[in-house]
């Protein structure tokens, strides 16, 4: 009897074991196709092209002046609380698309290293040049409200310019997705920076 006993509890261990590990593997929702951590991995892993690469590549410095522009205006006091809370909702935005972005460019086998000295892309593209950016963090108060908005108008029409051309001519999903959020919120955001302008 006792080895009758011992046999059926290791057969229950075992059904509890195997019952555990499908539900571990089955339960989470989506299964593998969930969006947790292996979805947000696999992100960029679509088929892509150069022209992808292009815009990723010269994105991430351009979201990352945008976040610095941010940063800078919410160090600052006096400023109109319309435009603090402009500033945070466009750091909020890009910081994480940032992120995503470098994911890509690992997953599509291109250094982030590569992107060294990219801060320096043309006017075109809406970048500040270093005097810009001095001018920003020099000034105070309601010059500095204007000015941020003046600057991020011109950063924002860059970045979608940048965008429309990824649209026409890009291949992978996630960065197509990416290119047409831009142009929809950036848009959005110009018209109201220029709105906040007229009323300050």
């Amino acid at each position: 009897m006792s080895k009758i006993r011992n046999t059926l509890a290791i057969a229950a261990i075992l059904a509890t074991t195997l019952t555990l590990a499908a539900c571990s593997s089955g339960s989470t929702p989506g299964g593998s196709q969930g969006t947790g951590t292996s979805a947000s991995q696999n992100a960029g892993s679509g088929s892509h092209n150069d022209a992808d690469v292009t815009f990723t590549m010269s994105m991430v410095p351009h979201h990352s002046q945008a976040v610095d522009m941010a940063d800078t205006i919410l160090k600052k006091t006096g400023i109109d609380s319309r435009v603090t809370a402009l500033a945070t909702k466009i750091k909020g935005e890009q910081a994480p698309e940032i992120t995503s972005m470098k994911s890509w460019l690992d997953t599509w086998g291109t250094p982030t290293s590569s992107m060294s000295g990219m801060s320096g892309m043309d006017s075109g593209t809406g970048m500040m040049s270093d005097s810009d950016m001095n001018a920003l963090d020099a000034t105070t108060g309601l010059t500095a409200s204007k000015l941020f908005l003046q600057q991020m108008t011109q950063h924002h029409q860059g970045a979608i310019g940048m965008a429309k051309t990824e649209i026409s001519k890009g291949k992978n999903s996630d960065a197509l997705t990416l290119a047409k959020n831009i142009v929809k919120s950036q848009s959005a955001e110009i018209t109201e920076m220029q709105t906040l302008l007229k009323s300050l």
